[in-house]
C-alpha cells in the first residue's frame, strides 16, 4: 500500500498539478475577495458622499422654493391690485365710449337722412344728364359714320401709297444687295491678290538674302585665299588707305551693279 502511495506514475503527476491549480485558485479567490472588499468600501463611501451632497442640494432647493413662494405671493398681490386699478379705469373708459357711441349713432342717423336726400337729388340730375348724353351720343354717332366713310377712303389711299413705297424699297434692297455682293467679291479678290503678291515678294526677299549670303561667303573665301598667297604691301605714314584687289573683288561679287561703272585701272590694281 505504501508502494502505491509513493508511486511516481502519471496519476501522481496529475494529482500534483491539480493541487497546484487548487492553491493558485485559492490565492486568486483571496485576492479577488480583498479587491471586492476595497471596492465595496469605496462604493459605500461614494454613496454616503452622494447622499450628503443630495441632502445639501435638497435643503438649498427647499430654501429656494420658499423664497420663490414668497415672491409669488408678492407678485400676486401686486397683480390683483393692478387688475383692480385697470378694471376701474376700464369701467370709466367704457362709460365714455358708450356716450361716444350714442352721440355717433345720432350723427349717423342725421348723415343717413342727408345722404338719402342727396341721392334722390343726384338720381334726378343723373336722369336729366343721361337724356342729354343719349342725345349727344346719337349726334356723335351720326357724325362718326360720316367721318368713318372719309376715313376709310383716306386709309385705302395711304395703304396704296405705302404698298407702292414698300415695293420700291424692296427693289432698291435687291439692287443694293447685288451691288454689295459684287463689291464683296471684288474686295475678296483684291485681298487674295495682295496676299499672293506679299507671299511672292517675301519669297523673292528670302531668295535674294540666300544669294547674297552665298556671295558673301564665296567672297570671304576668295579674299582669305588671296591674303594667304600675297601679303599686302606696307603703306607710308599718312598715305591714304586703298582697298586691295581681293577686297574689291569681294565687293564686286556682293554688288555687281555698283562695280560695273568702276575704274578699270582700279580693277587691274
Amino acid at each position: 500500500m505504501s508502494d502505491s502511495l509513493t508511486d511516481d506514475g502519471p496519476d501522481s503527476e496529475e494529482l500534483r498539478l491539480l493541487r497546484q491549480d487548487g492553491r493558485h485558485l485559492k490565492n486568486t479567490i483571496a485576492a479577488m475577495r480583498d479587491e471586492l472588499e476595497t471596492v465595496r468600501y469605496g462604493r459605500e463611501q461614494a454613496v454616503q458622499e452622494a447622499v450628503a451632497a443630495a441632502n445639501n442640494e435638497i435643503i438649498q432647493l427647499r430654501n429656494t422654493i420658499a423664497a420663490m413662494r414668497e415672491e409669488m405671493e408678492t407678485v400676486r398681490y401686486s397683480k390683483d391690485k393692478a387688475v383692480q386699478t385697470a378694471v376701474a379705469a376700464s369701467n370709466g373708459e367704457i362709460a365714455q365710449l358708450r356716450e361716444t357711441v350714442a352721440a355717433m349713432r345720432d350723427q349717423i342717423e342725421t348723415l343717413r337722412y342727408e345722404k338719402e336726400k342727396a341721392v334722390q337729388v343726384a338720381v334726378a340730375n343723373a336722369h336729366d344728364e343721361i337724356t342729354q348724353l343719349r342725345q349727344t351720343a346719337q349726334a356723335l354717332r351720326d357724325e362718326m359714320d360720316g367721318v368713318r366713310v372719309s376715313k376709310e377712303d383716306a386709309v385705302q389711299e395711304v395703304t396704296r401709297a405705302f404698298n407702292d413705297q414698300v415695293a420700291q424699297l424692296r427693289q432698291t434692297a435687291v439692287v443694293l444687295r447685288d451691288q454689295m455682293e459684287t463689291l464683296r467679291g471684288e474686295y475678296e479678290e483684291k485681298i487674295q491678290n495682295m496676299e499672293r503678291a506679299a507671299r511672292d515678294e517675301r519669297k523673292q526677299l528670302h531668295d535674294t538674302i540666300a544669294v547674297l549670303r552665298d556671295r558673301l561667303e564665296a567672297a570671304a573665301v576668295v579674299a582669305k585665299n588671296q591674303n594667304k598667297d600675297k601679303a599686302p604691301a606696307p603703306t607710308a605714314p599718312g598715305a591714304p588707305v586703298t582697298s586691295s584687289g581681293p577686297v574689291k573683288r569681294a565687293k564686286s561679287v556682293l554688288n555687281p551693279d555698283k562695280t560695273k561703272g568702276a575704274d578699270p585701272a582700279e580693277g587691274n590694281a
